[in-house]
């Protein structure tokens, strides 16, 4: 018998690194059920096929028989024989079964699918350096990722994912999309999409080996106070201790304030997202799961922070999205920090993903995040305290003076004047 290894996912972004990072991951070890042998059938009970209700055991009370009869009809059939093989019809039956449910975050993975998933956390992959989801049947662009092919193109969070090469995107899913934006690093791909206020805009770029630098860190001086700036790209596997050893140099420099930069970021660890509001607050809850059924469990800090009474402000964007909307909500909800930006993405399912036979995995919604207070941040997202419109660089001169002046980076001015106790 195979076994199935759970892992909890908040359904986060499409990583194009090109690997794929869907938001929050969490393994509870050892926690395991068992499946069928994977080549069982199940043509019991007929009649109940199509009828539009739901069971608790497809394999004893759902009749498949229509599924073979396609299959048969296409093996005798289907002008071009060679195509009918039988791994790709599996799966695409499988894809099939979580597409029809209408949830993009639900999905079956093939194996290199899911193992391009898995290293999309690992800040170490070949493509263009964009996270990209699903919403509202289109798939977009959350953000390009600093450095990287797809920001030095000029792709924008937002833009709607049209064409790929030359070919319409229409009816694909965000597998699909990804599957034909990535390739090997020092090829090119053509990339239309469409811009609110600008129409139809296309890019080409070639696909890089792309490392994501977790943390970035720097001491901003200015109106008499030395304000300690940390941006987190990323909850990947070492992105809180990289963080910490930062946060503890400010500590040991006794800055006046901090600054964490939590824009662009799609999410990652569950973990880090505990980890990192553990670092700030002394107790009470980060985040509240609400089950299938109305059953809540509640993630509480570690009771081990670092600068619990350190002044701090957010920053964050659209493009914040899962773990990083996680930390800004739950620092909010227990006034420790100003959140400075704009409302964040909105991105509060969690996935578990379930490995299954033959290397392929299947990544089901199974609950959402609640902040601390009850707020639902699929639906509502975390509003800033003090919203601030980003400026483009692109419409300012030269960069003169301070990192954070206004003309170059207005949102970051913003949190630096609330630190500075100025409006």
């Amino acid at each position: 018998m195979n076994s199935r290894l759970f892992l909890r996912l908040a359904a986060g972004v499409l990583l194009l690194l090109l690997g794929w990072q869907l938001g929050v991951m969490h393994e509870r070890g050892g926690r395991t059920v068992r499946v069928g042998e994977g080549t069982s059938s199940g043509l019991i009970h007929p009649g109940v096929t199509a009828s539009g209700i739901t069971v608790n055991n497809p394999e004893r009370d759902v009749d498949i028989s229509l599924l073979w009869e396609v299959w048969e009809t296409l093996n005798d059939e289907y002008i071009d024989p060679k195509k009918v093989q039988v791994t790709p019809l599996v799966y695409g039956a499988a894809e099939g079964l979580t597409r029809a449910l209408g949830d993009p975050y639900t999905v079956f993975m093939t194996p290199k699918e899911n193992t391009d998933f898995r290293e999309g956390l690992s800040g170490n992959l070949q493509g263009i350096g964009a996270e990209l989801t699903v919403r509202d049947g289109m798939v977009i662009i959350v953000s390009p990722l600093k450095g990287s092919p797809a920001e030095r193109a000029g792709l924008a969070p937002k833009d709607v994912i049209e064409k790929v090469d030359g070919d319409l995107t229409e009816g694909w899913s965000l597998s699909q999309v990804v599957s034909r934006i990535r390739g090997p690093k020092g090829t090119t791909v053509r990339i239309a999409v469409f811009r609110e206020g600008k129409g139809l805009l296309e890019f080409t770029m070639t696909r890089e080996e792309i490392h994501v630098p977790s943390v970035e860190s720097h001491t901003i001086v200015t109106g008499g106070k030395d304000i300690g700036y940390v941006a987190l790209n990323q909850f990947g596997e070492n992105s809180i201790a990289e963080l910490k050893k930062e946060l503890q140099s400010f500590k040991d420099k006794r800055v006046d304030g901090l600054i964490l930069d939590l824009r662009n970021n799609g999410g990652g660890y569950l973990d880090g997202a505990i980890e990192l509001v553990s670092l700030f607050v002394a107790e009470g809850d980060v985040v509240k799961v609400e089950h299938r059924g109305g059953d809540t469990d509640v993630e509480r800090v570690s009771g081990t922070a670092l600068l619990p009474d350190m002044p701090l402000v957010v920053l964050q964007n659209e493009a914040t999205a899962s773990a990083s909307e996680i930390v800004a909500g739950a620092l909010q909800d227990h006034g420790r920090a100003k959140v400075v930006g704009k409302k964040s993405f909105g991105k509060g399912t969690v996935q578990e993903i379930v490995d299954l036979p033959g290397g392929t995995s299947l990544r089901v919604t199974i609950a959402r995040w609640l902040t601390p207070k009850g707020k639902n941040l699929g639906k509502e997202g975390v509003h800033p305290d003090i919203e601030v419109e980003p400026k483009k660089l692109d419409d300012v001169p030269e960069p003169v003076g301070a990192p954070w002046d206004w003309k170059i980076d207005p949102q970051l001015a913003a949190a630096v004047n609330v630190l500075l106790g100025k409006k």
